[in-house]
């Protein structure tokens, strides 16, 4: 699955960004050490936009700018055959046709290394109007259309369901994840002692007052 099959596939530029508040919740819960986490959200990431984002601790990262213009994603997989840093210069098409109200998160720093180059293997973004996510013309190189890591870098973002996450989250955090507490995280609930509970019976819900309101979870309308 290359990165042109990853945007047939997402939602719209608010159902992903309400998925990708959830991932952040979740591990958060799940992981009270930041550094090993995978998922994040910053819903102040500057005054007019947020900014979800991944990393595996292995190289492999994305991030997903989620603005008034729409939404601008980008991510990278250091073992790919596209790595920019084999001609330190982004493989040709990632972000030839990226439009110009997305064309400064090509070079916010961010998103680069210390010597500017774009740290990019796929590209893909969606202005407010548009009826669909978009890609550049990549030329995929002879290893296949699935060498850009859209694939593995995006799944939980195209899959959508709490039972990927749960399948994911057991396998990474090596323990049980209850499904049903899962579920009333993708729904955007908001959290009680006993959700918090069923992921970690170690955690409270004061422990995640700082990280609701970073990743901008929905909180009760009582407190």
């Amino acid at each position: 699955m290359s990165v042109h099959d990853v945007a047939r596939r997402l939602p719209g530029i608010f159902t992903l960004s309400d998925r990708c508040r959830s991932l952040a919740m979740l591990d958060a819960i799940l992981c009270a050490e930041w550094d090993h986490r995978w998922h994040g959200f910053d819903a102040r990431w500057s005054p007019t936009e947020a900014m979800a984002s991944m990393r595996d601790g292995s190289g492999g990262e994305y991030s997903v700018v989620f603005s008034a213009a729409g939404a601008y994603a980008r991510g990278f997989d250091h073992e790919s055959p596209m790595s920019p840093y084999v001609d330190d210069v982004p493989w040709p098409g990632v972000l030839d046709e990226v439009p110009a109200v997305f064309r400064r998160y090509v070079d916010e720093p961010s998103f680069c290394d210390e010597s500017g180059l774009p740290v990019v293997t796929a590209c893909l973004w969606r202005e407010s109007g548009d009826d669909r996510w978009r890609a550049g013309p990549v030329e995929f190189p002879e290893e296949g259309e699935d060498a850009d890591g859209a694939n593995w870098l995006f799944h939980l973002l195209v899959t959508g369901t709490p039972e990927s996450y749960r399948e994911w989250a057991e396998d990474y955090f090596e323990t049980s994840v209850d499904l049903e507490a899962v579920r009333h995280v993708y729904a955007l609930r908001p959290l009680t002692e006993a959700v918090v509970a069923a992921l970690d019976p170690e955690r409270v819900l004061a422990d995640l007052a700082e990280d609701v309101e970073e990743i901008g979870y929905p909180a009760d309308a009582g407190e």
